[in-house]
C-alpha cells in the first residue's frame, strides 16, 4: 500500500524547474567564498600542537576521535569558526556538530586537546550553552569528549564570572538530565576543577586509564597555601610537592572507578572509550525512522550543483524559490499551502528523507500587480507585506498543530514601513508571528540563502526571537544586518546633510563618512564575519545543504516529545480543501 500522504491529492505536485541560467561569474563567486571558508576550518583544525606529536604521546586528537565515534557520511560540523571574543587561538576550543553513533542521531562535542590541553578560554561558555540548546530543543542525547585542562588562567576574567560563564554547562547538564536527555562523557587525559566538573556532570562516564578528574588539579593542591608572596624557600617547597604531585594527581582512573564508583568503566585503550560510548548510544530509546517516514526516501530529482546557477551572489538579482527547494527536497515535490495568498512567501509541506516538514521561504523578484492590497505601490519580493505575515501565522500555528517541525530559508530585506503599512498593522502582525513561533513548541531550523536584514530575520524563524530555533546556517552569499549599510548611511546621516548644506558647509566630508559607514556593513555581515561573532551557527557550501537538512528531520523525530497522529493531521487536509 502507498504511504498516507503519497494517496493525498496535491502531494507529489513537483516544484517547477525553470534552470534560470546565470552568469559563471555568479557560480565562481560563490564557490570563491565557500573556498574561503574551508580554508578557514582547516586553519582552525590545525591549530595547536601537531597531530603526529599528539600521536606520538599515545593519544588521539579530538578530530580522531570523532573520525572513529560517528558513523561514516553523517557529521555535519558546527560553529567551525566561532571565535566572538577574537582568541588569539581562534577557536572557542571546543569541537561540535550533529552526528549519528550506531544509527542514532546526537548532539557531538569535544575539547581540542592540540591547544592549551583543552583549557577553557573565551567565548567557549557561549558555544557550550548553543550546544546544550541544541540537545535540548532536538531532544536527543548529548555526547561529550572530554579532555579539559581547566582555565587558561591569564585569561580568566573572560570566561570565568558571568551568568553565561563557563559554569553554566554543569546546570545545563542537569536541566538535560531532568528533561530525559541523557549526557553521555568519555574522558581523557587531565580534567581539574572546571575540567573536573565538566567531567562529573555528564550522566554515564566513560573514561581512559590514563584520565583523571578532581575537584583540583596538581597546581592547585600545590599552591592551596599561599604566604602573601613568594621567595626561595618557598619555591624549594613549592617544586617538591609539585613533583610528588606530579607522579601521583589526585582522581586518577583507579580512584573514581574503584573507590568513588563515579566512572561507569574505565577503558585501557582510546578506541575502547568510543566504544563504550557507542554501546551505550544503542541503549537509548529511539524509533525506528520508518515509525515517523511518510514515503519511502527519496533524493531529489534534480542535481544540488544546479544551485550555483540558481542563486545569485549579486543581492540585487532575482530567482525562483521554488527551483532551489527543488534541489533540496525528496523528489523535488511539495505541498504547498495558500498558493497566491501572500504570494512573497512560500509556505508548504516536503519531506525530507521521507519525513515530513513544514517549508517557508521568501520570493523575489515583482509580484503581481495590485499587491499589496492596501497601498498603491508595487510589491517586491524579498519584502514583507500583511498577507504573507499573516499566511506564515497560520502556517506555524497549523505545524505546532500537527507538530511538524519547520526549516525556514530566509532572504528578506525586511516588512514594509510608511504609515500605510502601519494602518495595515504590519507592526502587530509581526510581533503576532513571533508569538505564534513560540508557542509552537516544535525544533526549527533556519537557512540564510543570502540576505538576513530588520526585524524580518527575527520574525522569520531566527535565532534571535524565539527558542524553538535549533541551528541556524548560511551561505556563501549570506548578508545578516540591521539594515544594508546604505540604508543605515541615509539613516545615521540625512538629517546631517540638510544641516550642512543650509549652513553652506562642503558635501564631500560627509559623503566619504556615509560610505566608510556602508563599507562597514559590508565587512561586519559577510559569511566569515557572521559565522566568527556567532549571527550563524555554520556557513555551509550549497552542495553540503541537504545533509544538514537530513540531520535535521532525523534528529528531530528520533525521540520527539509529542506526536500527531499522520491521518489526524489538519495541516494538509486544508490545503487539500
Amino acid at each position: 500500500m502507498r504511504p498516507y500522504f503519497e494517496k493525498m491529492p496535491g502531494f507529489g505536485k513537483p516544484l517547477k524547474d525553470n534552470r534560470i541560467a546565470r552568469t559563471q561569474d555568479s557560480r565562481a563567486q560563490l564557490e570563491a567564498v565557500e573556498a574561503e571558508i574551508a580554508a578557514a576550518k582547516k586553519a582552525v583544525e590545525q591549530v595547536g600542537i601537531p597531530t603526529a606529536k599528539i600521536n606520538e604521546r599515545g593519544a588521539l586528537t579530538v578530530w580522531q576521535r570523532l573520525e572513529y565515534l560517528v558513523d561514516p557520511g553523517t557529521w555535519q560540523p558546527l560553529h567551525s569558526l566561532y571565535n566572538p571574543e577574537d582568541n588569539e587561538e581562534g577557536t572557542t576550543n571546543v569541537v561540535d556538530g550533529l552526528g549519528q553513533i550506531g544509527g542514532k542521531w546526537a548532539v557531538i562535542i569535544g575539547f581540542d586537546n592540540k591547544v592549551l590541553a583543552g583549557a577553557w578560554i573565551a567565548g567557549q561558555p557561549d558555544n557550550i550553552l548553543r550546544v546544550t540548546n541544541l540537545a535540548k530543543r532536538l531532544h536527543i542525547p548529548l555526547v561529550w569528549l572530554v579532555n579539559c585542562s581547566g582555565v587558561k588562567l591569564p585569561d580568566q576574567e573572560k570566561f570565568y564570572a558571568d551568568r553565561r560563564g563557563s559554569g553554566a554547562p554543569f546546570f545545563r547538564h542537569a536541566e538535560l538530565e531532568q528533561a530525559g536527555i541523557p549526557v553521555l562523557a568519555g574522558i581523557y587525559g587531565t580534567n581539574p576543577a572546571g575540567g573536573g566538573y565538566q567531567a562529573i556532570s555528564p550522566t554515564i562516564l566513560i573514561a581512559h586509564k590514563d584520565a583523571n578528574i578532581a575537584v583540583g588539579g596538581v597546581g592547585i593542591v600545590s599552591g592551596m597555601s599561599p604566604q602573601g608572596g613568594f621567595d626561595v624557600a618557598g619555591l624549594e617547597q613549592l617544586i617538591a610537592v609539585t613533583r610528588n604531585m606530579k607522579d601521583k594527581p589526585p582522581g586518577s582512573a583507579s580512584t573514581h572507578h574503584d573507590a568513588t564508583g563515579f566512572f561507569t568503566r574505565v577503558c585501557d585503550e582510546e578506541k575502547g572509550v568510543l566504544d563504550g560510548i557507542k554501546e551505550y548510544m544503542r541503549m537509548i530509546p529511539a524509533y525506528d525512522p520508518k515509525f515517523f517516514r511518510v514515503a519511502e526516501p527519496a533524493e531529489p530529482l534534480l542535481p544540488a550543483s544546479d544551485l550555483y546557477h540558481l542563486l545569485p551572489f549579486n543581492q540585487k538579482s532575482d530567482y525562483s524559490f521554488d527551483d532551489v527547494l527543488a534541489r533540496l527536497v525528496d523528489g523535488s515535490e511539495h505541498m504547498e499551502f495558500r498558493p497566491g495568498y501572500g504570494p512573497e512567501v512560500y509556505t508548504g509541506l516536503v519531506k525530507i528523507d521521507g519525513m515530513l516538514v513544514g517549508a517557508i521561504g521568501n520570493r523575489q523578484g515583482l509580484l503581481p500587480k495590485g499587491y499589496p492590497e492596501y497601498a498603491d505601490y508595487p510589491g517586491i519580493g524579498g519584502k514583507l507585506y500583511r498577507q504573507g505575515l499573516i499566511k506564515m501565522n497560520e502556517f506555524v500555528t497549523l505545524c505546532a498543530r500537527d507538530r511538524v517541525p519547520v526549516i525556514w530559508f530566509q532572504d528578506t530585506t525586511g516588512i514594509d514601513v510608511g504609515d500605510v503599512a502601519e494602518k495595515a498593522e504590519l507592526l502587530g502582525i509581526g510581533q503576532s508571528l513571533v508569538y505564534s513561533i513560540q508557542q509552537a513548541d516544535v525544533p526549527m531550523m533556519l537557512v540564510v540563502l543570502r540576505k538576513g536584514s530588520a526585524a524580518a530575520h527575527y520574525i522569520m524563524g531566527g535565532p534571535t526571537a524565539n527558542r524553538q530555533n535549533a541551528f541556524t546556517l548560511g551561505t556563501a552569499a549570506t548578508e545578516i544586518y540591521v539594515m544594508h549599510g546604505e540604508t543605515a548611511a541615509v539613516a545615521t546621516y540625512a538629517r546631517r546633510a540638510i544641516k550642512d548644506k543650509d549652513s553652506g558647509k562642503p558635501l564631500e566630508p560627509l559623503a566619504q563618512k556615509m560610505n566608510e559607514m556602508a563599507q562597514n556593513y559590508l565587512d561586519t555581515s559577510r559569511p566569515a564575519y557572521c559565522a566568527r561573532k556567532g549571527f550563524v551557527d555554520e556557513i555551509v557550501a550549497l552542495k553540503a545543504l541537504r545533509g544538514y537538512l537530513k540531520a535535521f528531520a532525523g534528529a528531530v523525530y528520533q525521540n520527539p516529545k509529542s506526536i500527531c497522529p499522520r491521518h489526524q493531521m489538519l495541516l494538509p487536509r486544508v490545503i487539500k480543501g
